[in-house]
């Protein structure tokens, strides 16, 4: 008879085995958890701002057409031809001779009225003074404040700089370059900490792109955390890159890369005028050879129409602009400009012709501002809102689950950037680098939760060596306990 025992020698007592080295992938996933969990704990509050801010920049186009609808539309009289453009014009400009004329803006469609805005001392940069006129009998409604290229009405303009710079000036913008900065960033993050999440088998497709069913506490948490966030992530993304575009440093570094790689929007020349025939006009000093009637068919004969907007020319010698307006898709954004002398059109600018590059910044931006598909698009921006602060909330419920009455509830902490290889670790440190520089508040904020990641993993091992432990988690669920707070 034999047995299977094996006799071992005597050794003396026994030592406990070396800990586990966690592979590459592992320790990357780590890092990448501390780097969500710390921007769910400390960014997040940006982007929660910028969310509700942008919430009620969603509903501020609606809210505009209530409040100022006295001065946007006027009863259609049955059988009655609106009046001639220059007859409006010398209404506007009469009740308000402070103003210089600098462009007109008509609508084709029944009930709005004529806006013709004027440029007056004192008013902020972009901002004009928009007169509005009934078409139908010439009569001024009234003068409010329009800003931007919009033509955004003082309650719209109050929600809008809300949102971008919180009515405290230049400093404001800091705060929601810092959301756009790392909106992308936690979106991406979050993206691969939950694909890759541990699940038990079945139904795995269902758990990542749907809630759990009868999941609670921390389970069901972030289960919502999770599948809300990615459904809503390509829709962030987009108001993530767009939002850059308006920032103070990324924005600045955007316009170079632009530039650089002839990505810039095309501009329609504005000269082409004949001398001192082009002088003069309304608030310029002369009669002019034509009056805006005129300058509108001369621009339809070039087969622009819809909301079209007449810039006048800003010195003599050029031409009149005209610009298509119509923002929903397809979009109508074609440019011409009309000679003051002849009525010629002397120029063209076709938004079929733009490079791509040029058409997605175009897209980007109307869809970020809400006017790309209108109402449908303002609709979008009010639930991609409302999912990021939802999202934002359950990240916060997370970790108060976690019982943060304890300490500041440190993420799963196996794995650090010293762990990593160097073929894995450089590559990560320079685009790291180049990141940070083209995004200089991510690059700041970044490296200050690099430092601190460093701090608390050598605290960390401290005590784990006064312990006799390694001071890691040991297994998936102990990281997705651990990270629960933004994570998966």
């Amino acid at each position: 008879m034999t047995s299977n025992v094996e006799l071992q020698p005597e050794t003396g007592p026994s030592t406990p085995a070396a800990p586990r080295t966690p592979s590459t992938w592992t320790t990357l996933r780590s890092l990448l958890l501390r780097l969500h969990f710390y921007a769910g704990i400390l960014v997040a509050p940006f982007l929660l701002v910028a969310a509700t801010t942008g919430l009620l920049y969603a509903a501020s186009f609606q809210l505009e057409k209530v409040v100022h609808s006295h001065e946007l539309t006027v009863p259609v009289p049955e059988g009655q031809r609106k009046v001639p453009l220059a007859q409006q014009i010398d209404a506007a400009t009469a009740a308000h001779p402070e103003g210089t004329l600098g462009a007109v803006r008509t609508f084709d469609e029944p009930g709005q009225t004529t806006q013709v805005l004027l440029d007056v001392p004192g008013l902020a940069e972009s901002t004009r003074l928009a007169v509005f006129v009934d078409p139908y009998t010439g009569q001024v409604r009234g003068a409010l404040e329009s800003y931007g290229s919009s033509g955004a009405l003082p309650v719209r303009t109050w929600i809008s700089q809300l949102h971008r710079h919180l009515h405290l000036g230049e400093p404001g913008r800091l705060y929601s370059e810092m959301a756009a900065s790392w909106l992308w960033l936690v979106g991406l993050g979050g993206l691969v900490l939950w694909l890759t999440r541990r699940r038990r088998a079945g139904r795995r497709l269902r758990r990542v792109v749907a809630p759990e069913r009868g999941a609670r506490g921390l389970r069901g948490t972030l289960s919502w955390h999770g599948s809300v966030g990615l459904w809503a992530l390509i829709g962030l993304l987009a108001l993530s890159a767009t939002g850059l575009t308006w920032s103070k440093y990324a924005g600045a570094n955007v316009d170079v890369l632009q530039t650089s790689f002839g990505w810039s929007t095309p501009s329609l020349p504005s000269s082409g005028g004949h001398g001192d025939h082009a002088a003069g006009g309304h608030g310029g000093g002369g009669p002019r050879s034509l009056d805006a009637d005129q300058v509108v068919r001369a621009a339809a004969g070039s087969g622009l129409s819809g909301p079209l907007e007449v810039v006048w020319p800003s010195e003599p010698g050029s031409s009149y602009v005209v610009k298509e307006m119509d923002r929903l898709w397809p979009q109508r954004n074609d440019q011409v400009a009309v000679d003051p002398a002849t009525g010629q059109v002397t120029a063209e600018l076709r938004f079929d012709d733009f490079p791509v590059a040029a058409k997605l910044t175009r897209w980007g931006i109307d869809g970020h501002m809400g006017v790309l598909f209108g109402l449908a698009n303002q609709i979008l921006l009010a639930v991609l809102a409302v999912a990021l602060i939802s999202v934002i909330v359950w990240g916060y419920r997370m970790w108060w689950l976690r019982r943060p009455t304890r300490g500041f509830a440190a993420p799963y902490r196996r794995g650090g950037l010293r762990r990593l290889p160097l073929v894995v670790a450089l590559p990560l440190m320079a685009a790291a680098i180049a990141v940070g520089v083209f995004l200089p508040l991510l690059g700041v904020s970044l490296l200050a939760f690099l430092v601190i990641d460093v701090v608390l993993a050598r605290i960390a091992g401290t005590r784990a060596g006064r312990s006799g432990t390694d001071g890691s988690g040991t297994d998936e669920s102990g990281a997705a306990r651990s990270g629960a707070g933004v994570s998966g």
